[in-house]
């Protein structure tokens, strides 16, 4: 078994123990393996493993990759930053979009869809935390945005992800992933999506409720954060 594999399973335990201890089905939890910077061959080899969802923040390198790994049935996510002039192929090219937290670029997203392709899976971003560095629509704006997300007809709107400020107190944790589940309860709009919690958080992510948590390190390892966008 691979080190790939080993790591899989230890998520796959991590999740199970997690999803158990607040009376979860395990199956309710998808594991969205984060590739970015990861080589083709890690890809692979995760796949051989049994993930079929990656997530990517970088376009150029997602694309290269899809097309290395063309023979592969996977679902690819794209869960970074989105500028106006990528919106094109990731329309085109992805069936999630994880980070989506303004009118322009759903709009864009939804006029890019391809006609015969299913409408593209969409979670908005919300910064639950505050945070001027961070993407993602503020909780006063979320109505408004989902709403008319909502009635764009080649995007599903799913649900909502969130990236929190680190924290490695666990009630810290859970509390900016309530706030998420909070606000899309409050939502007029039957959504059946959180995306959130990453290696160190997952279990408080799951704990109230994460439908994704999106894995990197623990299944990877350390990122070369030295890589182009």
């Amino acid at each position: 078994m691979s080190t790939i594999e080993k790591n899989i399973a230890k998520v796959a335990a991590r999740i199970r123990e997690a999803a158990q201890a607040v009376d979860r089905d395990p199956a309710t939890v998808g594991l969205l393996a984060v590739s970015k910077t990861q080589p083709a061959a890690a890809i692979r080899e995760a796949a051989a493993g049994g993930i079929l969802d990656f997530g990517e923040n970088y376009l150029q390198e997602a694309l290269d990759k899809q097309a290395e790994l063309s023979d592969l049935s996977l679902a690819w996510h794209f869960i970074g930053p989105i500028q106006s002039n990528k919106t094109k192929s990731i329309a085109e090219r992805f069936d999630w979009v994880h980070s989506v937290d303004r009118l322009k670029i759903a709009q864009r997203l939804s006029d890019q869809r391809p006609a015969e392709l299913p409408p593209l899976n969409i979670c908005l971003q919300v910064n639950v935390s505050g945070e001027a560095s961070k993407s993602g629509c503020a909780p006063e704006e979320l109505l408004q945005l989902a709403q008319a997300v909502a009635a764009m007809p080649q995007l599903r709107l799913r649900g909502l992800m969130c990236i929190p400020a680190p924290s490695e107190d666990p009630a810290e944790q859970r509390a900016a992933f309530a706030r998420l589940r909070a606000l899309r309860d409050e939502l007029p709009l039957t959504l059946d999506t959180l995306s959130m919690g990453m290696s160190q958080d997952l279990e408080a992510a799951i704990a109230e409720g994460a439908t994704w948590v999106r894995i990197g390190t623990a299944l990877f390892g350390a990122r070369d954060y030295g890589r182009p966008q």
